[in-house]
């Protein structure tokens, strides 16, 4: 566990620089964009809006769903530029982790003042 925290601290760093850089009031896709290339500049391994099927009664169904960012195959990262964090959004993460067999995610909510405001630190 040791190591998923000082995992977790690396990208919420990476987080803090681009919402330095940036600020609030972007699209979404436009802070995926800069925190994929913050993690890269840091050489941490990613992989971007990686599928993640769902698993019924013996079959896998495709869905649609994507992880926004798996960080070194172990950290799910959700990324938002919402009025507020809500209830909805958390079930969504907790929804990912289980599914996929994960037992850490961050939900990163750059639309606000101060990122430090905007981080969610869920484990399963």
């Amino acid at each position: 566990m040791e190591r998923v925290n000082a995992l977790t601290g690396e990208i919420i760093g990476a987080a803090i620089e681009v919402h330095r850089a940036l600020g609030p009031g972007l699209l979404e896709s436009a802070y995926e964009e800069c925190l994929c290339h913050e993690l890269a500049l840091r050489g941490i391994v990613f992989r971007r809006q990686v599928p993640l099927p769902l698993a019924y009664k013996g079959i896998q169904l495709d869905c649609g769903y994507r992880l926004d960012l798996l960080v070194e195959d172990t950290v799910v990262v959700e990324v938002k530029a919402v009025q507020e964090v809500l209830p909805l959004h958390e079930a969504q993460l907790l929804t990912y982790l289980r599914l996929g067999g994960w037992q850490v995610g961050l939900l990163l909510n750059f639309n606000v003042p101060v990122l430090r405001r905007g981080i969610r630190r869920l484990v399963l």
